[in-house]
């Protein structure tokens, strides 16, 4: 009879012979690792192969024995898989019509409106609209990454697009992954990455590797970021365009970063604010608000 000590271990099959990292030190530590029969066969192989695990016919030790059994474990990352296992089952033949006829051209209208709706939850605050449509922003990831795997000439998928940023998340980061760098304020780290950035992507402009898709406020906020930084006189940069709102994105930006879109976007929204409360506003006075003349509307309009 065993006198020794038993300690189950939960892992998940969906992510593979992977050990919750809490759980490391006790398996390593363990006379005996055993295997719960409900484990996936190739679960429980690459389980044996790499910890010398046994199957539950095998003698308990004695000593401190380990059982490792299927659950849900508190590995982070579990579900991006699964997410990643549907969109592979609805791409592939068998799976949704409609999802394996896009392509990534066919998709680009859903990445910019959920990007707008993320946009929304987050400047609402709304916590709950944050999750989901982070999600769905996650979606658009996960399409063209599968789409792309399908392409016969340099294809690629998810784990190659992970592996890149996670790349360059390090190699940006030195102060945190590597020996000797220290960084201590947020100022000192945005210079140094621009650093890092200009000598890793080698641009033969400061300009390079922006966006020209994005809204046209946006776009000229960042080009005299990026001009600033290179070290373009803020003079210069005044005189390049004499239209107003340039020469009021270019003032507002002087003194640092500015999001001159949520300026604007939040000016839409107090005239929509106006517009929806003259128009409450006739209702209550028995007016239709399509009917409206110009005299109405002043009557109307919020202070």
């Amino acid at each position: 009879m065993s006198t020794g000590t038993t300690t189950t271990v939960a892992v998940d099959p969906r992510l593979g012979a992977v050990l919750p990292a809490s759980a490391v030190r006790t398996v390593a530590a363990a006379d005996q690792v055993r295997l719960h029969p409900d484990l996936p066969a190739e679960v429980a192989e690459a389980f044996a192969r790499d910890l010398g695990a046994v199957g539950a016919d095998s003698p308990r030790a004695e000593g401190a024995v380990v059982e490792l059994v299927p659950g849900i474990g508190d590995q982070p990352g579990a579900e991006l898989l699964e997410a990643v296992r549907v969109m592979d089952r609805l791409r592939s033949p068998g799976g949704c019509p409609w999802d394996a006829a896009q392509t990534p051209e066919s998709l680009l209208r859903y990445l910019v409106e959920e990007t707008y709706e993320l946009y929304d939850a987050v400047a609402d605050d709304d916590r709950e609209a944050v999750r989901e449509e982070l999600g769905d922003v996650l979606l658009q990831v996960l399409f063209h990454a599968r789409i792309a795997q399908e392409e016969p000439s340099a294809p690629f998928g998810i784990d190659e697009v992970a592996q890149e940023l996670v790349a360059k998340l390090v190699g940006r980061h030195p102060h945190v992954f590597g020996d000797g760098e220290v960084i201590t304020g947020a100022a000192e780290q945005q210079v140094r990455w621009e650093e890092l950035k200009a000598v890793e992507k080698r641009r033969a402009s400061a300009l390079e590797g922006v966006a020209r898709a994005q809204p046209a406020a946006a776009l000229v906020a960042k080009y005299l970021s990026r001009a600033r930084r290179a070290g373009v006189p803020d003079d210069l940069l005044a005189a390049a365009s004499d239209d107003p709102l340039y020469a009021d994105i270019a003032a507002g930006t002087a003194a640092g970063p500015a999001d001159p879109e949520g300026v604007l976007r939040a000016a839409a929204d107090e005239l929509a604010r106006r517009v929806r409360a003259a128009e409450d506003a006739a209702r209550a006075a028995g007016e239709d608000p399509a009917a409206l003349d110009a005299e109405a509307w002043a009557r109307h309009w919020p202070a």
